[in-house]
Parts: structure tokens; sequence; C-alpha cells
């Protein structure tokens, strides 16, 4: 095995899962690894402790003059629930197929090394870099990114920078180098029904008793219409429209068609709001989804009763120019207002982050498309991310500087499922794209 892979098996074998606090020994030990990667390249590190997982610094040595460049990505990764559905140790990455399996191997372990080994190799060959490099790298990213906000507040000097670049996010298809210039927002809530003060005998009391899981399945229903369009009162008053360009360029796009959803996905059929095409609806629209929903027996077998309570788990994507804070107002407006009756709802608020968008033809945008050109040798796509990095908005609200969204996951990656997985080949182009990266932003 090469060396590049040989520190990427190494990275992929810590557990670092934030979101679980049996773990955090997991998260440190795969900072200090990091950090002791960094050092070893001889850069300046710097290990940053938070009110939960560190957060970590390198630079090279500054120079007067040059373009100041921040690469931001994260070491923490999701859970690997449900555990029996891997086909390998999510912790002990294999390879196969021409892919690296292990949980973390595109989000973002994959894609965050392969700037760090892209600029060992170039300090390696030629003793420096051509830009003022800052990396920053969290743990918390999996959970919302809560404590990176007041990091960059209280370091906003030290962190100054002309442009950020990340690459924690898909390209379309094989070989096909995508910029992303957009990220929509999120806000999530969870909805707890609750009925009698326990489970009740559904032949003694079904049917003088309200239902929680009942009652659930009714509010559930009340936030679509049947067509697919979103039913809350107000979600689409400040929605940005698509532009005309947007639309005929993305009908351009490999690999996004609705056939290719339906391959991807394994689903039976698509379904979403009238008038667009599933590119549009993922890049460019709104959602109100259901992550998670429950009350009641789930063992095997039937148990007749009435369960105390119900509850369901939202998430709601959201575009340029939906506030955050506005729309989950309004959602527990709808949530309220359409409970059923013989139930009290409890409302409890999530993360949430702010959309993003950009110029993808500003001057840092052609660089980066020209990065993309040289290290895949052909001609990069332009999109907006379905997904969320809600750390985005925060890095222009705080250092007032724009993002470059360089993506290396592809549409088959399982990132947040079982058998998350990573080509080596988009590795390796990931370590010829830093390079390029950095000599084109480097450029007067």
């Amino acid at each position: 095995m090469n060396p590049a892979l040989e520190d990427l098996f190494s990275f992929l074998r810590f557990a670092s899962v934030s979101t679980d606090s049996n773990r955090a020994m997991d998260v440190r030990a795969c900072a200090d690894w990091l950090c002791a990667k960094l050092r070893a390249m001889k850069l300046d590190v710097e290990l940053h402790e938070t009110p939960r997982h560190p957060v970590v610094v390198a630079r090279n040595a500054h120079v007067a003059g040059r373009r100041t460049v921040m690469i931001y990505g994260h070491y923490d990764v999701q859970p690997v629930d449900p555990l029996d559905l891997w086909h390998s140790d999510p912790f002990q990455p294999e390879i196969r197929d021409g892919r690296i399996w292990a949980r973390g191997a595109t989000d973002n372990k994959g894609q965050m090394l392969a700037h760090v080994l892209g600029v060992e190799e170039i300090l390696r060959t030629q003793g420096e870099l051509p830009v003022n490099l800052i990396f920053l790298f969290e743990g918390e990213e999996e959970i919302g990114s809560p404590n990176l906000a007041a990091f960059l507040t209280e370091n906003r000097d030290a962190l100054r920078c002309d442009v950020i670049a990340i690459s924690d996010t898909g390209m379309v298809a094989p070989g096909v180098p995508t910029l992303g210039y957009g990220l929509r927002g999120i806000t999530c809530c969870e909805a707890i029904l609750r009925g009698p003060k326990g489970d009740l005998h559904s032949g003694l009391f079904g049917g003088a008793v309200a239902n929680p899981a009942a009652a659930i399945a009714r509010l559930v229903a009340s936030l679509h219409h049947a067509d697919g369009r979103i039913a809350i009162d107000g979600f689409y008053d400040d929605v940005r429209t698509l532009e005309n360009w947007e639309r005929e360029m993305w009908s351009r796009v490999p690999g996004v068609a609705d056939s290719d959803f339906l391959k991807v996905t394994g689903s039976p059929g698509l379904f979403g709001e009238p008038a667009y095409t599933s590119a549009e609806r993922v890049w460019a629209r709104p959602t109100a989804e259901v992550n998670g929903i429950g009350g009641g027996y789930q063992g095997e077998g039937s148990k007749t009763v009435l369960p105390a309570a119900a509850f369901v788990k939202l998430s709601f994507r959201l575009v340029p120019d939906q506030d955050p804070a506005n729309i989950m107002h309004k959602v527990k407006q709808h949530l309220e207002s359409h409970c059923p009756p013989g139930v009290n709802i409890e409302i409890t608020h999530g993360h949430d982050g702010k959309p993003y968008i950009t110029d993808p033809h500003s001057r840092f945008g052609k660089a980066a498309q020209a990065a993309l050109r040289a290290a895949f040798n052909a001609e990069p796509v332009l999109i907006r991310e379905g997904g969320s990095i809600p750390i985005v908005q925060t890095f222009r609200d705080i250092l007032g500087v724009d993002t470059l969204l360089l993506g290396l996951a592809l549409p088959d990656a399982q990132i947040h499922a079982p058998n998350e997985n990573f080509p080596v080949e988009n590795f390796e182009a990931g370590i010829r794209l830093n390079q390029a990266l950095l000599k084109e932003l480097g450029k007067d």
C-alpha cells in the first residue's frame, strides 16, 4: 500500500463519533494523530480546546504579499448504526472494487486528508507553498459545529484570509469535476404528542381516548399537499427564484437526470414539488422531511395497546433567502394549530444553519474551475448542493470571505449510512486538486 493510503487508513481507524459521549476519547485521539501528522510536515500546529471536541489549526510560514487561503475540514464522523448492515468493520478500512470502505471515508476524512497530503507533496518537492495557508479542522461538524462560531469570533484576526476551500460535498458523476456555489440551510425539531398517563388496553379504552400514534400520523400528513408542496403557511414566502441560466445549465449536467436519481436511490418512483426536475428540487427548492417517527409497541407480533406518547423528528432544508429562525417559527405555529384534539404537543428545536450562495464566476470561482480542470482533465460543472454545511455561511458572517466547494464524493458514497465508501481514484484526484488549487490561488 502506498504511503498516502496508509495515512488515510490510520486516520479512518479512529472511531471519532462526535455525538457519542462514549467516543470522546476516540475523537481526542484522532485530533492528536492529526496534529502529529501536520507537525511532521513542519507546519505550526495548535490544538484549541472547546467545551466539547478540539479544533486543530495549522499554518505555514506566512509571507507578506501572498494570498491567504484557509482549508477547512472535519475529523469527526457519523455513528455507524445499524452495524449489522455493514459488509466490513466500519473502523477497519478495506479496499474493494477500487473503493475505500469505512466510516468517514468520504465524509470527511478522505476528502480532507487529500488536501493535507497535497500540501505535504508541495512542501516535499518545492520546499514552500505558493500561498499563506491556514488549515482549520474541527471535531463537531456532525453535531452542527456548536462551538466553532465562538472560536472564529475569538480568533478572527488570527484567521483572516482571502478565501476558504472545502471538500465536503459531491461530484455529480464519476470523472465529472464539480464546483458547488450554494448550499441549502437547515432547521430541525422534534414533536412529541402525549395522551394518557401510560399505555392503555386498546380494547378497554380505544375509541374513548385519543391515540397519540394515530395523532402523530395525522400531524405529519398535514405538512404536505397531495402533490408534494409544503403546506405550512408562508413557507415559500422568501424563497429565491431559480434563475433561467441555472435551469438551462443544470439541464446539461450529467448524472442528475430523473433516471439517474432512480438508479442511485433504488426507489420505485420519484416524487416532489411539481414543475421542477429532481436536480432542481434538491439544489434549489426547500423541503420538509420526516427523519424518524414512532410510538407504541415495536416488538414481534401484536400487543394491543394504546400508546401514551408518539414522536416525530423533522428537518427542513432551506434555500436563499430563507431564515432558519423564521421558518422554525412558522413550523411551530403549523404543528400547534394542526395538532389533533385529545393530545398535548411538545416541540423541541434542534440545530440549524443558514443557506449559502456565491458567484461561481468570481475571480476565486474561476481559479477553482481551473484547478478542477487540471486535476480531472475534464470541464467542471457548476451546481448548488442539496446538503447543508452551516458553518459556511458562518465563515462569511464572521470572517467576511466566500467559500469554494470542491466536492469529491460520488452520489453512491453512502455517507451517513452503512457501507460508506470513497473511490481510490477520487482520493488521488483530491491530492492533485489541492496542488492545482493552491497554484491557481497563488497567482497574482
